[in-house]
């Protein structure tokens, strides 16, 4: 059975950092494309990051560009979601994901049904 499983998460003042985990259990992530994902209260699910198989490309939406970092360990089966200078806005349930077989560039990896598989997602609060 393959699971997603996203740690991390939690309550932060705004200009705090927080570093978010996504562990794979039942498959090996090296040939996926990885993506994390929010959704806030009464809001549809959100793209965040994406990371290629190797690593070496990054995408990111442009509210978290320069303060978000997505990274993945290959070895350990795990993406990373660091997030710096945190905002209230920032304030979601932050979703790990994983795609099989990807062919586009990274930008088009930006919409939720891309996805093969989803972590239960980790709640990241950021109070003001």
């Amino acid at each position: 059975q393959v699971q997603l499983v996203e740690s991390g998460g939690g309550l932060v003042q705004a200009g705090g950092s927080l570093s978010l985990s996504c562990a794979a259990a039942g498959l090996s992530l090296n040939t996926y494309l990885l993506g994390w994902f929010r959704q806030a209260p009464g809001k549809e699910r959100a793209f965040v990051a994406v990371i290629d198989w190797r690593g070496s490309n990054t995408y990111y939406t442009d509210s978290v560009k320069g303060r978000f970092t997505i990274s993945r360990d290959n070895a350990k089966n795990t993406v990373y979601l660091q997030m710096n200078s945190l905002k209230p806005e920032d304030t979601a349930v932050y979703y790990c994901a994983a795609r099989a077989r990807p062919w586009s560039p990274l930008a088009s990896y930006t919409n939720a049904p891309s996805y093969n598989y989803w972590g239960q997602g980790t709640q990241v609060t950021v109070s003001s």
